[in-house]
């Protein structure tokens, strides 16, 4: 570069010599000098003019010959097109095997315009689960494709966190997880994936656990009338009777695994809403603190109870007694002797929120994620002689799905624990008016 600017240099100050040289054999030195000038300035619009001309033709890129200053952006530029050629070659092999991965691809997929419900592309497995056809498809609004209101209010609401399942289009026996992904430029992503044969499997389970648990109730209700009876004999062996009763405790828990089993095939298989009404939470945690304190037995458990008695919540009211008591009983379960447990039932700002807090022993973060897993335990030997089944927390995780809620732990090792259930505002109603319509 630094060359060429010499050359340069020297082909200027070759011309104003030449130029003054003239014009003094002449007699016009001014007059020399403006000939010099233009002579470079033309020669500088002539490979100007050539520059153009080979940009705008394009057919070659082959530069044409120069010297100077001018062969050096001869060259550079050159040299960045055989670049940019290069970058499109990549790019071009780059989207040509992502488009066959997209191709291969067995979920759904579909590419919707910037700001817009266009479909501009969409891959084979999206012509055979949604049944777009190609070219009559293309550039059609994807809410005309997919009418499903379960989809339209998805895809209208923003909110892609959480996907959705509908039928497809083109053929009911088939479920869609359908999920749309947003990324730059105000594009979207919509996947769509096949779950026909899951939920076949996950409604052979549910039949399964169903019936077996169905099947071990009569049979567990005789062993549990024969011990019984065989305890009440008042000549029964001092051995015996003690095997006999922790036949019969074991029998008890089986028969609270089956309720709960029971409970939860229901929770799952059961469409929700069917007996919602207001629900009238400060009963409901009476009637569970009565319990609790008949579980605590008498180890002197503190009950902190703080409820809203105006606000009630619209749901099934066996179905939040199954969570709130499992809740409680929990903190009674698992709550040292002496210790509290603080109930509450109030309004927050953007939710109402049922909260059971204890001084037990506090839970380590690593276990929280999993704490609602059936049969999931922190200490399993523990577990088991506080009398739990493994699926309480699995029980208020399903119910509050069923009324449209979530479940958050709040938990250290030694600071005890604190269980929030957190409703829309949408599901809570006001008491006095529930009264008032009930009268």
């Amino acid at each position: 570069m630094i060359r060429a600017w010499q050359d340069e240099l020297w082909r200027l100050a070759g011309l104003l010599l030449s130029g003054l040289l003239l014009g003094a054999l002449f007699g016009h030195v001014a007059a020399g000098l403006l000939v010099a000038l233009g002579i470079y300035l033309a020669w500088h619009l002539y490979n100007l003019n050539r520059l153009v001309r080979w940009l705008k033709e394009g057919k070659s890129f082959q530069p044409p010959e120069a010297s100077g200053i001018w062969d050096e952006a001869f060259e550079r530029i050159y040299r960045l097109q055989q670049r940019n050629q290069q970058r499109k070659r990549n790019l071009h092999r780059l989207l040509k095997r992502l488009h066959k991965m997209t191709t291969a691809l067995p979920d759904a997929t579909v590419e919707l315009r910037p700001g817009s419900e266009e479909i501009e592309w969409w891959n084979t497995a999206a012509a055979r689960y949604l049944g777009f056809e190609y070219p009559r498809d293309g550039g059609q609004r994807i809410s005309n494709l997919i009418r499903h209101p379960a989809f339209l209010e998805y895809l209208h609401s923003g909110d892609y966190e959480q996907g959705i399942e509908i039928p497809s289009p083109v053929n009911e026996g088939q479920t869609l997880r359908i999920r749309i992904v947003a990324y730059g430029g105000g594009r979207r992503l919509l996947v769509a994936r096949d779950m026909t044969h899951v939920q076949k499997l996950e409604r052979m389970r549910q039949d399964f656990v169903a019936n077996v648990s169905h099947e071990l109730r009569s049979p567990l209700t005789v062993i549990s009338g024969y011990l019984e009876g065989l305890l009440d004999d008042e000549g029964l062996d001092a051995r015996c009777a003690d095997a006999l009763r922790a036949m019969e405790g074991q029998t008890r828990r089986m028969n609270r695994l089956v309720d709960d089993l029971m409970l939860l095939a229901r929770l799952e298989s059961d469409e929700p809403g069917v007996g919602t009404q207001a629900v009238r939470i400060a009963d409901l945690v009476a009637q569970v603190l009565d319990q609790a304190r008949a579980l605590g037995g008498d180890v002197g458990h503190r009950f902190s109870i703080d409820i809203d008695e105006a606000l009630c919540l619209v749901g099934v009211e066996s179905e939040l007694y199954s969570a709130f008591s499992n809740l409680v009983f929990n903190a009674v379960r698992y709550t040292p002797a002496g210790g509290e447990i603080r109930v509450s039932w109030r309004r927050e700002e953007d939710a109402a929120v049922f909260s059971v807090s204890d001084t037990g022993p506090g839970i380590e973060a690593h276990h929280i994620p999993r704490l609602t897993e059936r049969f999931y335990r922190v200490d399993a030997g523990r577990s088991r002689e506080c009398g739990g089944t493994g699926l309480g927390l699995a029980i208020v995780k399903h119910v509050l799905l069923r009324h449209q809620g979530r479940l958050e732990i709040d938990s250290e090792p030694g600071r005890g624990s604190r269980f929030s259930c957190r409703f829309p505002l949408a599901q809570v109603s006001d008491c006095t008016e529930a009264k008032a319509l009930e009268l």
